[in-house]
């Protein structure tokens, strides 16, 4: 399926209007049918891991936490409200060039980023129109804001947490799997500078007695060779930085690991329910929620140069017993307890 028919199958769908709750999959565009007046345009830019489940994806995991949120600030879609979706495929760098040609086409008030390519794309076509984004690791090191405290130019939003975070999955992979003294991190630098978080994991380690081994894949084979090198490690183990490119190949990450008995800390909850073992990481409604504050002070005429970015406050730890027990790792029940969900 090429892209083009990729982007007519999710935008095609009969049940979308349903799933958007009454959204707009687009608006008039010629002068002689404009908006009326005093209703704003947002433009909102997702990428998608196709062929994914279209319902699972709208419908359980991303709108209707954004949907809702936009409601109890007091927009009605149709009324004060026009919002309009457009998608491009998370695999394919043009598809979101093309995709946010198309979102600035529309001429909207403001445009709603949700993930690092998204705002990327999206800030490379507009100067001046705000920019509100979601679920992007470092947009200081990545250069989208000038600090996170304060953005500057014509964007802010909401990060996926502090990168010293980081830390905090050393920590849970080592309670699950104490006897642990390889550790390899893998992330595709194109997704941030990672320096920050390498610093936190290596202090969590604790010393010499845990190598940290850090692995920069660009590639599927990048991926193979670091998997591998990790496998080969006596009593090893893996923490995945999520990011779109790992993200679409964590089926194929974590059966790799399974067959080479590695823990992996995977933190996304969905790659836990795949199998991996353990996932430390925040809660995916509020990232759709948190950004609609920042909306709607926007579109009542703040301006996103003085809006400092945020970070999630409440994370969700994930613990996978039927890995720990194929791995035959006996899970502490002190951090059982302490799970906001554990998959048995």
């Amino acid at each position: 399926m090429s892209l083009a028919q990729k982007r007519d199958y999710i935008i095609g769908r009969r049940d979308f209007i349903a799933m958007a709750g009454g959204a707009a999959v687009t608006w008039p565009r010629s002068p002689a049918a404009q908006q009326p007046e005093g209703v704003r345009r947002v433009g909102v830019l997702i990428g998608l891991d196709l062929p994914s489940s279209v319902n699972d994806l709208l419908m359980g995991k991303l709108l209707p936490p954004y949907q809702d949120a936009i409601r109890e600030a007091g927009w009605i879609e149709g009324k004060n409200i026009h919002t309009a979706f457009r998608f491009a495929a998370s695999d394919s760098p043009a598809s979101y060039e093309s995709t946010a040609v198309e979102v600035m086409r529309l001429a909207p008030d403001l445009v709603f980023a949700v993930g690092l390519r998204s705002a990327q794309a999206v800030q490379r076509k507009t100067q001046s129109i705000p920019i509100v984004f979601t679920r992007v690791a470092d947009p200081v090191g990545l250069g989208l804001v000038a600090s996170l405290g304060h953005p500057g130019g014509n964007i802010t939003g909401i990060v996926t947490g502090e990168l010293s975070m980081a830390g905090k999955w050393m920590q849970f992979l080592l309670r699950c799997v104490p006897q642990l003294n390889h550790v390899g991190v893998i992330y595709n630098p194109a997704s941030g500078p990672y320096g920050a978080a390498m610093a936190a994991i290596g202090k969590a380690a604790g010393g010499p007695g845990v190598t940290v081994i850090e692995y920069r894949v660009h590639n599927e084979g990048d991926l193979a060779a670091a998997l591998s090198s990790v496998g080969q490690q006596p009593r090893g183990g893996l923490i995945i930085v999520p990011d779109p490119f790992t993200d679409a190949l964590g089926a194929p990450i974590i059966a790799q690991a399974a067959r080479l008995k590695l823990p992996i800390l995977f933190p996304a909850e969905e790659m836990v329910e795949r199998g991996a073992l353990i996932s430390y990481d925040f809660v995916p409604d509020d990232m759709m929620r948190l950004p609609v504050t920042y909306i709607d002070r926007i579109l009542k005429g703040e301006s996103p140069a003085n809006l400092p970015v945020q970070a999630p406050a409440r994370y969700t730890l994930v613990i996978n017993l039927k890995t720990a027990n194929a791995l035959g790792l006996t899970i502490p029940a002190s951090l059982l307890a302490t799970a906001d969900r554990v998959i048995e």
